[in-house]
């Protein structure tokens, strides 16, 4: 069961090593992940998503090639958009990415620095942290009988006293309900659960 508190105090870990930010994708599936989270300064986010560099940044492709961690000044990696170049004009000079989990749910995490590179110390500990939260937002392999009918009765267009008075529950019930599956889902929303539901074949 996913437990926001106890996720939310681990991903704070993080911005110890981040002196220039990090980005973290939890669980990318159809190239969307299930969580992400970006500290990096609004300068760079808006550069980089205004030239499109997620379809060219090396280490998303790097991130989906292998597991495990590497530093961006490894030389292995080619940078044929030159998008290392334009990362340190906005103060992330030195990186470390990591990339764990089965290619159909890869969390990618990249942490930055301005000063210096990472130790390999450093990069053990980002890993360790990375790999925990991948493994506290796992997306579930079930949902109780109540979530998916509540789910269903809203998908097929139901309003909840309609979805309540279909299923013989009340309309708080099924809101309990409804709360129940968005918590396991990790949706903000419910549209946002029945989405993700549908999307691990659990609807």
């Amino acid at each position: 069961m996913f437990e926001k508190s106890a996720f939310d105090r681990e991903l704070r870990k993080l911005d110890a090593f981040a002196e220039a930010g990090y980005f973290l994708g939890l669980h990318i599936r159809f190239t969307s992940p299930v969580m992400s989270f970006t500290t990096y300064n609004q300068a760079w986010t808006d550069h980089y998503t205004n030239n499109g560099y997620v379809l060219r940044d090396p280490m998303t492709a790097w991130g989906f090639c292998t597991t495990g961690s590497t530093r961006w000044s490894n030389k292995k990696i080619p940078d044929p958009f030159g998008i290392f170049k334009e990362a340190a004009r906005f103060g992330l000079r030195h990186g470390v990415t990591i990339s764990c989990g089965p290619i159909r749910s890869r969390t990618i995490a990249s942490v930055a620095r301005a000063d210096r590179e990472f130790t390999d110390a450093e990069i053990d500990e980002i890993e360790v942290l990375v790999r925990r939260l991948h493994d506290m937002t796992e997306p579930p392999q079930r949902l109780t009988k109540a979530q998916i009918e509540a789910l269903r009765c809203i998908a097929d267009g139901d309003r909840h006293a309609a979805a309540a008075a279909k299923l013989g529950i009340s309309e708080s019930a099924l809101k309990a309900r409804l709360t129940s599956a968005r918590d396991r889902l990790m949706a903000r929303t419910t549209a946002e659960a029945i989405q993700r539901a549908k999307d691990y074949g659990l609807l």
